[in-house]
C-alpha cells in the first residue's frame, strides 16, 4: 500500500521491485493508492501474506494493525509503533543540505517545510541544529493555516517571506514540489537564484527538478534501498522469523547539484568567480593556474582571499568539486574506474583512486560498493529465495 504519484514512492516500490526479481517470486497486489486515503474496501477480507505500507494516516494504521499477517512500515509517521519500519534518515538528509550549503561559502540560512509532516518537521529541526553547531541560525518559514499547500496564496506568503530574508541566503526544502514553490516565489520578487537565494529540495524527482527554471539541486535519498530492506524484513517475517519492531533509517545518495545552489556565496566578487570557474571546469582536469588565469587578479592575492571566504585553498576546491562528480558518477553510473577518472579530469586511474581516497578514506571501488542503491543478500542456507509461510505459498 505505497502510492505511486511521487518519486519517493516509485524509488522505494523499484527496490521492492528488486528484492522480487532476486529473491521471488511473490504474488503482489497494489492498486492505485494516495496519501490520506481511506483504507481500501478490499483489506477487510484480504487473504495475503504480508504488508509493506506507508502508514500516514490513523486510519490505516487502525485497518492494518487488525490484521493477521506481518506489516512493514515505510513511513516516518510511526503510527504503528509494533511494527518494523524502514524510512530515509531525515538528520543525515539535513545535514548534507547543510554541508552542501557550507561548502558553497553560506553563513545564512533558512528551511521551508510542509505544514505538520513529521518528516518535514524533523528535516528542519535537524537542518536548524547543524547550522547551530556551526554557529548560525536557521530562519524558519511559518505557514498560515489557512492556505492549502501548494497554493497561489501560498507562494505569495513565501515570496514575501524570502524578500525579507538578509541575502545571499541558502534555504533547504522539505522536498521538490516545495523547492518549485521557492522558486516560482522568487520570480515573483525579481529575486535571483542562485545568486542571492540558493535552493536545494529532497527527493531528486529527475523530471521536476529538470523542469524548474534554473534546474533545481536535490537530496537524492536511498528510496531503492528503503524498498529493499522493507521486502527482506518482510520475507523474514512472513518465514516465521521473530523481528523487532526496530526503525532502520537510510542515510541518502548524495545531492545532485544543478543550478539553484552552483554558486559560491560571498561578497569578494573575484572569488565567487573562482569558485564558480571551479565547478564548471574541474572536470577539465585544471590546476591553480588556470583558475587564476580565468580571473583578474594575483595568485597570491586569489589564495588568499579564497582562503580567507571560503576556509579551503584553491587546489582543496578543486579536488572537491572532482571528488563530487565522481561520487555522483560512481553511484549512479556503472561506468569503470578508468572512464570516471577521464570524467573528472585525472588521466590515470592510479592517480584518481589515490586523491579519492586521500579526500574520502575510502578507495572509489569500495566507496561505490558501499553505496549500491541495492544491497544484495542472499538467502540462507536451505531457504528458498522469498520463502513465504508454509502451506500458504500460492497466495498474496
Amino acid at each position: 500500500m505505497i502510492e505511486t504519484s511521487n518519486a519517493y514512492a516509485r524509488g522505494v516500490l523499484a527496490g521492492v521491485k528488486d528484492y522480487i526479481r532476486t529473491h521471488g517470486p511473490w504474488n503482489v497486489h497494489i492498486a492505485e493508492h494516495g496519501r490520506g486515503d481511506s483504507p481500501p474496501q478490499w483489506i477487510s477480507d484480504w487473504d495475503g501474506d504480508g504488508v509493506i505500507a506507508r502508514i500516514e494516516t490513523k486510519e490505516i494504521a487502525r485497518a492494518l494493525s487488525e490484521l493477521r499477517v506481518p506489516v512493514i512500515d515505510v513511513s516516518s509517521h510511526r503510527l504503528l509503533t509494533k511494527v518494523p519500519t524502514a524510512t530515509s534518515d531525515n538528520n543525515a538528509i539535513a545535514r548534507l543540505a547543510f554541508q552542501h550549503f557550507a561548502d558553497r561559502g553560506f553563513r545564512r540560512f533558512a528551511y521551508c517545510g510542509v505544514g505538520n509532516f513529521p518528516w518535514a518537521l524533523a528535516r528542519g529541526g535537524f537542518f536548524e541544529e547543524a547550522a547551530r553547531e556551526a554557529g548560525f541560525v536557521c530562519n524558519h518559514y511559518e505557514a498560515p493555516e489557512d492556505f492549502g499547500l501548494d497554493s497561489d496564496a501560498e507562494t505569495g506568503a513565501i515570496s514575501t517571506w524570502l524578500e525579507k530574508l538578509t541575502k545571499p541566503v541558502a534555504v533547504f526544502t522539505g522536498y521538490d514540489l516545495r523547492g518549485l514553490q521557492i522558486l516560482e516565489a522568487c520570480k515573483r520578487k525579481q529575486i535571483s537564484v542562485p545568486g542571492q537565494v540558493a535552493v536545494l529540495g529532497v527527493d531528486n524527482d529527475d523530471l521536476l527538478c529538470e523542469l524548474c527554471s534554473p534546474p533545481l539541486s536535490s537530496v537524492q535519498p536511498d528510496t531503492p534501498r528503503t524498498g529493499w530492506i522493507a521486502a527482506e524484513t518482510l520475507a523474514r517475517m512472513m518465514r516465521g522469523e521473530k523481528v523487532p519492531p526496530d526503525v532502520r533509517r537510510v542515510p541518502p545518495v548524495t545531492i545532485s547539484v544543478r543550478q539553484s545552489t552552483d554558486v559560491t556565496a560571498v561578497d569578494d566578487m573575484h572569488v565567487a568567480r573562482a569558485g564558480q570557474f571551479i565547478r564548471e571546469h574541474a572536470h577539465e582536469g585544471i590546476n591553480v593556474q588556470d583558475v587564476v588565469a580565468a580571473g583578474a587578479l594575483a595568485r597570491r592575492i586569489l589564495e588568499r582571499r579564497f582562503r580567507s571566504q571560503v576556509g579551503r585553498t584553491l587546489h582543496d576546491e578543486i579536488r572537491r568539486a572532482q571528488t563530487q562528480r565522481a561520487k555522483d558518477l560512481l553511484v549512479n553510473t556503472g561506468l569503470s574506474l578508468k572512464d570516471i577518472a577521464e570524467r573528472t579530469g585525472f588521466r590515470h586511474v592510479e592517480y584518481f583512486t589515490v586523491a579519492f581516497k586521500r579526500e574520502t578514506g575510502l578507495p572509489p571501488s569500495v566507496f561505490r560498493e558501499e553505496q549500491r542503491l541495492i544491497p544484495r543478500r542472499e538467502p540462507e542456507m536451505g531457504q528458498k529465495p522469498g520463502g513465504a509461510r508454509k502451506g500458504r505459498a500460492g497466495r498474496r
